[in-house]
């Protein structure tokens, strides 16, 4: 993939990438660090839960997604970083050996006057099974190309 700069993307366009797999002891350990509530950190107490067993914070699944985001597309591009989250959305709960993986569209774009310009990308965050987990809209900051 060649996206580096605000002009090498088109509405329209999608990407599809990535695969993590979550295990149940790093789906514990973020719940134990982060987001403490006992579906996310024991086992045993989530079977009482309305989950009916552990599931992962919908932190960690947008934290992974990330990740993959980071590793496939913007890494090494001409970015200055995301100016935001919005319209985050979990979806489906995700339980220890749920794969994720994220399809990725591009839904909008700005130009800017300062030589740089706003990418919109809409994730869906997806499993092994084909459902969506979580979404969100992001919009991210690239340099241009040529100026005027």
């Amino acid at each position: 993939m060649s996206n580096d700069y605000y002009e090498d993307f088109s509405v329209g366009e999608t990407y599809e990438f990535g695969e993590h797999t979550l295990t149940e002891d790093e789906i514990i350990s973020y719940g134990e660090q982060y987001d403490p509530l006992p579906f996310h950190t024991d086992p045993d107490a989530a079977t009482e839960s309305v989950f009916g067993g552990l599931i992962a914070s919908g932190l960690l699944t947008v934290s992974v997604a990330q990740r993959l985001f980071v590793e496939n597309l913007l890494q090494g591009s001409k970015t200055s970083g995301a100016l935001g989250v919005d319209e985050l959305r979990w979806k489906q709960p995700v339980r220890p050996g749920d794969t994720l993986h994220v399809t990725c569209e591009v839904t909008g774009k700005d130009e800017l006057e300062d030589g740089f310009g706003i990418v919109r990308f809409q994730l869906e965050i997806g499993n092994q099974s084909g459902s969506t987990v979580a979404s969100l809209s992001t919009p991210v900051r690239y340099m241009r190309k040529h100026t005027t």
